[in-house]
C-alpha cells in the first residue's frame, strides 16, 4: 500500500512536491464542485455529485503528492463513484426509469467496463488511459438516445463527451511527449476534467429544471 508510484512526466523523484503543477491543478475539481454545489443547492442527487467531485480533487491531490498505492486508490475510487452515480441519474431522470430498474441498468456499467477496457488496452498507445475510454462512448450513446426526446440534454452530453475525449488524449500523451514537454500534459487532464465533470452536473441540473417547468 505504501509502494511509491511514478507514472507522470512531471515527477522526477519520490518527494511530496515532485509534481507541483499536477498537484495544484486539482483545484479545478474543488472549484467546479463548489460552484455547482451553490448552483444546484436543494437537489440531493446533484449535491452528492458535487461532494464526490470534491473527493476526486482531494484523492487526485493525494496521489500526485504522496504517489503511493493507497493514494492511487483514493484517486480512482471517487471517479468510479461519480460515474456510477451519474449514470444512475441519467437512467432515472433522462430515460425515466423507476428506482430499481435504474439501479439495475447502472450496475451494468461494471460488466460493460470489464468487457471493453481489455479491448481498448490492446491499443498500446492508450496505455493506462484505456480504462477511461468506455466512458465518453457511453455518454455519447445517451446523447444519441436522447436526441429527439431531450435535444438540449443530448447536446450537453455530447459536449461533455467531446471534452472528455480531449482530456483523455492529453492524459495519454503525457509520457510520450515528456522529452519535448518536461512539464507533461497531465495537468491539463485535471483542468479539463474539472470543467467536464462540473458541466455534466450542469447538464443534469438544466434537465431537471426543464422538467419542472414542463410540469408547471
Amino acid at each position: 500500500m505504501f509502494e511509491t508510484l511514478d507514472g507522470y512526466c512531471e515527477r522526477l523523484d519520490a518527494s511530496f512536491w515532485s509534481e507541483p503543477v499536477n498537484a495544484v491543478t486539482n483545484l479545478a475539481f474543488l472549484i467546479a464542485a463548489y460552484l455547482m454545489w451553490r448552483r444546484t443547492r436543494g437537489d440531493t442527487l446533484a449535491g452528492a455529485l458535487c461532494l464526490i467531485l470534491a473527493m476526486i480533487g482531494l484523492g487526485s491531490f493525494a496521489f500526485h503528492t504522496f504517489a503511493q498505492v493507497w493514494a492511487a486508490i483514493a484517486d480512482v475510487a471517487p471517479i468510479l463513484a461519480y460515474i456510477l452515480l451519474y449514470f444512475y441519474a441519467a437512467n432515472r431522470h433522462y430515460l425515466g426509469f423507476r428506482l430499481w430498474p435504474a439501479i439495475g441498468i447502472t450496475a451494468l456499467f461494471i460488466p460493460y467496463a470489464a468487457l471493453t477496457v481489455p479491448l481498448f488496452s490492446q491499443l498500446t498507445w492508450l496505455s493506462d488511459s484505456a480504462g477511461y475510454v468506455p466512458v465518453p462512448i457511453l455518454i455519447a450513446a445517451y446523447a444519441v438516445i436522447l436526441r429527439n426526446k431531450a435535444p438540449e440534454t443530448a447536446r450537453g452530453l455530447a459536449i461533455g463527451a467531446a471534452i472528455l475525449v480531449l482530456s483523455i488524449t492529453l492524459r495519454t500523451i503525457d509520457e510520450p511527449l515528456c522529452g519535448q514537454l518536461p512539464l507533461g500534459t497531465h495537468f491539463l487532464w485535471h483542468i479539463l476534467n474539472g470543467v467536464m465533470l462540473g458541466w455534466m452536473i450542469e447538464v443534469y441540473h438544466r434537465h431537471r429544471l426543464a422538467g419542472t417547468r414542463a410540469r408547471g
